[in-house]
């Protein structure tokens, strides 16, 4: 082992281990041991179980370190500890939002769109993209509507109609796997004189009081026409029977997207072999960005609108990103004021060592061995707080993940709050941690290389 890490790690280690500071740390980690036992037990822990869990673990890893490091060590890996903790945990919370948002998207909207105003040559643009193989993997048309829906007397509330293809609508979107009462099959089953199957939401059923095989009203307002032969001209009305019910998780949708054959959809709009658009499913989610660029130079970008998933959500994951990048930004700050706390630490051990360091120059040791002797020391209190705060941050991670806390999806969009590890970013957390904690041992290295050994051993 080269002389500068043997003495730097000498140095960081204590060399007097209170038997008060191990005694605590045996004991806390026993109960930490246990609590973890019994949370991973439990199938659906409490907030204690979650307070236990963290607390036993927090303090088990404060005294742990106590009992391995001088004082000033554990003070600088403890600093480090709690911003790598805190950088982590919001990392994969960010993330699992971004994850959990992206999956409620996508199952109830296709990867790429393309739209066009009286669209009458759809199935030609159906063999165009079927054509764009292996990408694409599935193509159906749709109806897209807005309109008023209500059942008998009570609520009346905005939705949007869409008119789907029962037999691809399983290949395009993922709606069969959110249903909750019913089956998307309930849209191929119209007996004649019955009124036509509709699926709906389940914040939208709830909010209409409609329950399976209830018959609900849509109204389409007759916005063309003038105001004055309302009378003379009604808004037209037709009575669909709930077949099925789903629930995405996305109160956005759950609340106002209502499902019909196109079909029915183009009978009850009076428009003919007529659609509004044509939606796909890709084999990459990620490739779906190059598809539509693809059809948009087949087609034309003057006479067809296509986009693909993202540009359809583009405000909610701009957002969604630019919180991630604000949030990485401001706790990152936790590690630079850990990364000064130590720069503070090391010029005080310049100073406590002054003679051990004039000692080594007079025998011969170069200063860029002094200089990486103090590097040694800084990398060690980083790496250490790295991979304890990791660990903090991941187990934190688990703990909220296996709990559900629970969201208003009316405010936060999903009901549950999402936790998801990516490997990458806590990669990324590690390099940049690590980088920060080798900044900050320049200046007290450099100040410990440039001392001679003549000040140092002066008065000895």
């Amino acid at each position: 082992m080269p002389y500068e890490s043997f003495i730097g790690l000498r140095w960081v280690l204590t060399r007097r281990r209170s038997r008060l500071s191990f005694l605590l740390f045996v004991v806390w980690l026993a109960l930490f041991a246990g609590g973890l036992v019994q949370f991973l037990r439990t199938e659906q822990p409490t907030p204690l179980d979650v307070t236990e869990l963290a607390v036993g673990a927090f303090l088990s890893l404060v005294f742990g370190i106590g009992c391995f490091f001088s004082v000033f060590s554990t003070v600088s890996v403890i600093g480090v500890v709690l911003g790598v903790a805190a950088l982590t945990l919001v990392l994969s919370v960010t993330s699992g939002f971004q994850a959990a948002i992206q999956e409620k998207v996508l199952g109830v909207n296709a990867h790429v769109l393309v739209m066009r105003a009286g669209f009458t040559n759809y199935r030609d643009v159906e063999e165009l993209a079927r054509g764009l193989k292996p990408d694409v993997i599935a193509v159906q048309p749709f109806v897209f509507s807005e309109m008023l829906i209500t059942r008998g007397k009570g609520e009346l509330s905005g939705i949007l109609l869409k008119g789907v293809d029962p037999d691809r609508l399983g290949s395009v979107l993922d709606l069969p796997q959110h249903m909750r009462e019913g089956s998307v099959a309930a849209l191929k089953q119209h007996p004649p004189g019955a009124p036509p199957p509709v699926i709906l939401g389940k914040e939208l059923a709830h909010k209409l009081r409609a329950g399976m095989g209830d018959v609900v009203t849509l109204v389409l307002p007759n916005v063309a026409g003038d105001i004055k032969n309302l009378a003379a001209q009604p808004p037209r009305q037709r009575k669909f029977v709930v077949g099925g019910i789903f629930y995405s998780g996305f109160a956005e949708y759950d609340g106002k997207l209502v499902y019909v054959s196109i079909a029915d959809a183009q009978d009850f709009l009076g428009q003919g072999d007529t659609v509004n658009g044509v939606e796909m499913k890709v084999r990459d989610v990620w490739r779906a960005p190059v598809v539509a660029r693809k059809l948009e130079k087949l087609l034309g970008p003057e006479q067809y609108m296509v986009m693909d998933w993202r540009e359809l959500n583009n405000n909610l994951f701009t957002a969604l990103s630019l919180q991630k990048s604000v949030l990485v930004l401001f706790l990152a700050l936790i590690i630079v004021v850990a990364a000064f706390n130590m720069v503070a630490a090391l010029t005080m051990m310049v100073l406590d060592k002054t003679k051990e360091i004039a000692i080594l120059k007079s025998m011969g040791a170069p200063s860029r061995g002094v200089a990486g002797l103090f590097q040694v020391v800084g990398l060690s209190i980083g790496a250490v707080g790295t991979v304890a705060g990791i660990a903090l941050g991941l187990l934190f991670g688990h703990g909220l993940s296996r709990y559900g806390y629970k969201l208003d999806p009316k405010v936060y969009l999903i009901d549950r709050l999402p936790v998801s590890v990516n490997p990458w970013e806590v990669a990324l957390v590690a390099g940049l941690t690590l980088a920060i904690c080798f900044l900050a041992t320049l200046v007290p290295a450099l100040s410990a290389a440039g001392l001679r050994p003549v000040e140092g051993l002066r008065y000895e």
